[in-house]
């Protein structure tokens, strides 16, 4: 028998081999993984759901149970995979709707879920992102600001930068500059 496991933290292609890694030294079969969400078979007894949450714990990920914590995992699993590592040049709508397509929930359900549960909208964990990407798009050097806002999905390199200012409280080119490199981690952005 399936189970689906949801786990927090899980943020990246190497967060995603980790977490498969001891999936399978637990005896499980992984049949699918992406960002906070695994399915493996056999379903594990308590037992193993217990040693598994603490081997998860000891590397930083969390099992999660409750099904509105699993609702805003998945959330920020879907802004971190359309913000980090999709062409936002390429996606039609606002990525508001795009999470709730991907998730098939109504978009109000969703943003008052993860308000509750995060004390911040969607749209502002969404802008935390992308200012997150920004950062590490300066740090690389190969785009200027213009090709970073296109990039990002901005309507101009203005507005961009005052997203930017009102985040880390310095313009891009002032943090550039300043040779600042205080980027968050992915799960640490709120």
């Amino acid at each position: 028998m399936r189970m689906i496991l949801y786990v927090k933290n899980m943020v990246c292609d190497r967060c995603i081999m980790i977490v498969r890694q001891q999936l399978e030294n637990f005896g499980l079969r992984v049949n699918e993984i992406s960002l906070g969400k695994i399915e493996v078979e056999p379903s594990p007894d308590a037992n193993q759901l217990q040693d598994i949450a603490t081997a998860m714990q000891s590397l930083g990920f969390e099992l999660i149970d409750k099904e509105k914590d699993q609702l805003v995992e998945q959330i920020k699993n879907q802004v971190v995979e359309l913000v980090h590592y999709s062409d936002l040049t390429t996606i039609g709508q606002s990525l508001t709707q795009t999470i709730a397509d991907r998730l098939n929930k109504d978009y109000a359900y969703l943003s008052r879920q993860f308000s509750e549960a995060e004390g911040l909208t969607i749209e502002k964990y969404i802008i935390q992102q992308k200012i997150e990407k920004v950062k590490e798009l300066m740090e690389y050097g190969e785009l200027n600001l213009n090709e970073i806002a296109f990039k990002m999905g901005y309507s101009s390199s203005a507005h961009l930068s005052t997203q930017f200012k009102t985040i880390t409280g310095f313009t891009p080119s002032k943090y550039k500059s300043a040779q600042l490199n205080n980027r968050k981690p992915l799960d640490k952005v709120k």
